[in-house]
């Protein structure tokens, strides 16, 4: 089995490309061995040269609401007031660290998502 590092993204496509040739072997064969290092080898270039950043948290938050068909008002339990929760949407006030425990328990968005520094609307 030759396996060479992925240090371009011809290496990469080419990986990924013999990946899905192999996609399906049996586990323990050297077919699925060959894959399981394949892919493994993918997985760190892509999280060096491909990373993901975490969403942005107010973006989280709308995407949890229309995920969950939920409405402005349902997020009063978490943040307060109708007022409140509209200044925390429209961007006009940051994300307290009780409103992050709150929204991380009650709806399941991750704290780490939600403490992410995200651009504020000044008034002017």
């Amino acid at each position: 089995m030759e396996i060479k590092p992925i240090r371009t993204e011809f290496d990469y496509d080419a990986a990924l490309t013999e990946i899905e040739s192999l996609w399906g072997s049996p586990y323990g064969s050297s077919e699925g061995d060959r894959l399981d290092v394949l892919v493994t080898l993918v997985e760190a270039y892509e999280e060096k040269h491909h990373p993901i950043m975490p969403p942005d948290p107010i973006e989280a938050i709308l995407h949890q609401m229309e995920s969950q068909g939920l409405e402005r008002r349902d997020l009063e339990p978490f943040l307060g007031s109708r007022g409140r929760v509209s200044e925390i949407l429209n961007r006009r006030r940051p994300l307290s660290i009780e409103m992050i425990r709150s929204l991380q328990a009650g709806l399941g968005i991750s704290a780490d998502v939600l403490i992410q520094p995200y651009d504020l609307k000044t008034r002017r």
